[in-house]
């Protein structure tokens, strides 16, 4: 058995799986203090259906507080940004294009020394390690709990990278240290903005993981504990201490994994329908595919794993607006007030689940509270909804061929059987906890993403020792080796550099390896 939480906003799901089957679903409301709430849900799937916790193999988790904490600007650490790239790349320094309040949150200070890498790994200049350490001294002395460091190309060669972390481990012992080839792409600027955003959660990361793990253990679980990754894959607790960043999308990408499993679909587009948004995106072999351009988070430019997410201001607690003949849903929701404020729960604010309610859709509060409701207006929303979804699904296309959609979240009821383009519209059972359910069926994945030099006649070499290497890291951390394989690979020629120049992109998954409680 077992069991996958996501925790969100509002709520927080879980599910009991004995496999891939079902054996409890709760949902519970979202606590500030992490624990408590995953407590709550703990306690409900035991009250649903009756198990040991010794029977249980292993938890997974999907957290959105992280980025919450960046998005806010909350509880991010001092952290300073080393960048070894003189004497090139001085021109535009790290943060140069951050919002002012997040610099200012994390008391942001940048330092440039001499490093980095031409693309087929040539050293612009020689690392110059007095320099470094008296960058380090600089950071001691203001304070600095956290630090990102960066080199140019070093997804090609991390040396220096590992050089600079050692000499700054030794000058200020117990300060955090992110390295910038263990979590962005290639692209300077926005893999620096990554290790740095990853360098300043470090110490919240520490805190919440503790949390979560100490919630696990208060149930009388001993089962590992894993958490959810932007791909869809699984990190250990150890990897989510180091690097927190890898967790932003996992809401989203939890629910199109779990929309996999429950429509039988692998490739199709998925509709996650929340309080506030609904998440559209579009699953290739399983997985969400991901981003190709650069990804915006908290008004940062960053380059790290990302599912390619379109979300849109509508879900259950959207507030509707206008007439029969011209009714607008959202973008504004009322969130958590929704039990306050929806007309079914004795407020005064119209919305996206009274209309629901109205229409039969949904059982949700006092159904007598909405029979007033002009029925030209109510269908006047749902085809609102109905058409804007329909809008963001094609947007998602990228070919002519149909897409099949599956709506899950709870607010998914307020989506037509049939969508203009798309056909039937696919609600599986347990839609309302797809995310829980695609936290639990989570797999392991390892990935590589690099420039080679490609000589004649080698090609063939360099793809199957890239391909070999992603598969070492998938087994590396934790998947069962018989399992793995390759889901993604990309491979595109880069004209402009010498020496036959690729960019070469592969990722394999296998299944978890798990062992019972006698380590079998």
């Amino acid at each position: 058995m077992r069991i996958g939480i996501d925790v969100g906003g509002t709520n927080t799901d879980a599910v009991l799986l004995d496999g891939r089957q079902v054996l409890a679903a709760v949902k519970t409301s979202t606590t500030a203090d992490v624990t408590s709430g995953i407590v709550a849900a703990f306690a409900g799937l035991q009250a649903q259906r009756a198990f040991d916790p010794a029977d249980v193999r292993a938890v997974m988790i999907g957290t959105t507080h992280f980025i919450n904490a960046l998005v806010e600007a909350r509880r991010l650490a001092p952290t300073a940004a080393l960048r070894l790239s003189l004497p090139a790349g001085a021109s535009l320094p790290p943060m140069v294009d951050w919002p002012q309040r997040l610099v200012d949150a994390v008391s942001g200070s940048s330092h440039l020394v001499h490093g980095g890498h031409e693309f087929d790994g040539r050293h612009i200049a020689e690392l110059d390690e007095a320099e470094v350490r008296r960058a380090a001294q600089s950071m001691g002395e203001a304070g600095v709990r956290s630090v990102a460091v960066s080199s140019v190309f070093s997804p090609v060669n991390a040396e220096f990278e590992a050089r600079a972390a050692e000499i700054i481990a030794a000058e200020l012992p117990g300060v955090a240290i992110s390295l910038s080839h263990e979590i962005g792409r290639i692209g300077l600027l926005e893999r620096e903005n990554a290790t740095i955003i990853n360098a300043a959660l470090r110490e919240l990361a520490a805190h919440i993981v503790d949390g979560l793990a100490s919630a696990v253990t208060g149930a009388g679980i001993t089962a590992p504990l894993y958490l959810s990754q932007n791909d869809g894959t699984l990190m250990d607790v150890d990897f989510a201490r180091r690097y927190p960043v890898a967790t932003f999308a996992s809401g989203p990408t939890n629910s199109m994994r779990g929309a996999a499993v429950l429509s039988g679909l692998d490739t199709c587009a998925v509709v996650d329908v929340g309080g506030t948004t609904s998440d559209v995106g579009v699953l290739r072999h399983g997985f969400p595919r991901e981003a190709t351009t650069d990804v915006t988070v908290a008004g940062i430019r960053t380059n790290f794993r990302m599912p390619d997410v379109l979300s849109i201001g509508i879900g259950g607690g959207s507030r509707v607006r206008g007439e029969a003949g011209a009714v607008t849903v959202g973008p504004d929701s009322v969130g958590y007030e929704l039990t306050s404020k929806a007309l079914v729960f004795g407020g005064d604010t119209l919305t996206a689940t009274d209309i629901a309610v109205a229409a039969g859709r949904a059982e949700i509060g006092d159904p007598s509270l909405v029979a007033h409701l002009d029925k030209d207006l109510v269908a006047a929303a749902l085809r609102r909804i109905a058409t804007d979804v329909a809008d963001a699904v094609e947007r998602m296309r990228t070919s002519a061929e149909p897409l099949p959609v599956v709506a899950v979240g709870g607010g998914s009821v307020l989506l037509p059987d049939e969508m203009a383009g798309a056909g039937t519209v696919h609600r599986p059972d347990h839609y309302a906890v797809a995310n829980a359910i695609g936290a639990a069926i989570a797999q392991i994945g390892g990935e590589v993403d690099r420039v080679y030099a490609v000589e004649p006649g080698r090609r063939d070499a360099v793809v199957d020792e890239a391909k070999q290497e992603a598969v070492d890291r998938a087994v590396a951390a934790g998947a069962s080796p018989s399992t793995v394989q390759i889901v993604d690979f990309d491979e595109v020629p880069i004209p402009y550099l010498p020496g036959n120049a690729t960019r070469i992109r592969a990722k394999a998954v296998g299944e978890l390896q798990l062992t019972d409680t006698k380590g079998r």
